[in-house]
Order: structure tokens, then sequence, then C-alpha cells
């Protein structure tokens, strides 16, 4: 799975949010926001990765506990696939 082409991660004002691009900008109908968590694991989304690979790069970069990390990656792609940003 990977982001959808023509989405990008930008920082504002200290916060991460999503800018659709070109002609996704015409179609998408909302904000996305993260945190510094999110946007960790939208740079590894960036590239064609799976679950497991985001799941050992969490646990490598965060002090963080694997059932937490886990729940926190669902939730993130949960967020992502409700507005249609992977693929």
């Amino acid at each position: 799975m990977k982001i959808k082409e023509g989405y990008m991660l930008s920082r504002v004002a200290g916060n991460y949010i999503v800018v659709p691009l070109g002609d996704e900008a015409l179609d998408f109908n909302g904000l996305i926001t993260t945190n510094e968590t999110g946007a960790f694991l939208w740079q590894r989304l960036s590239e064609d990765t799976d679950r497991d690979a985001l799941l050992t790069a969490m646990l490598n970069e965060y002090e963080i506990d694997e059932s937490t990390a886990a729940a926190d990656i669902d939730a993130f792609l949960n967020k992502l696939s409700d507005a249609e940003l992977l693929v």
C-alpha cells in the first residue's frame, strides 16, 4: 500500500496537513491533519510498504509498546482509507 498520487503532507504553523494537488484538489472536500507520528507514517507510505514494515519502523523510531503502535497504525490507515488516500 502507499499514498495515492496527488497528495502531499505539508507542515503549516507547526501542524501537519494533507494537501491535494492538481486534479485531486477539485475532488477532495475536507481537511486531514496529523501529528508527528502520522507524519512519520506518511513518509513511509510515500513508497510501497505494508503494515508490518510500518510497525517495525515505529518500534525502531519511538519508545512504544507493540500493541499501542499497532493500534495507532491501524487507526491512521483507517483514516487514510476512509479518505481514499491509499492505493
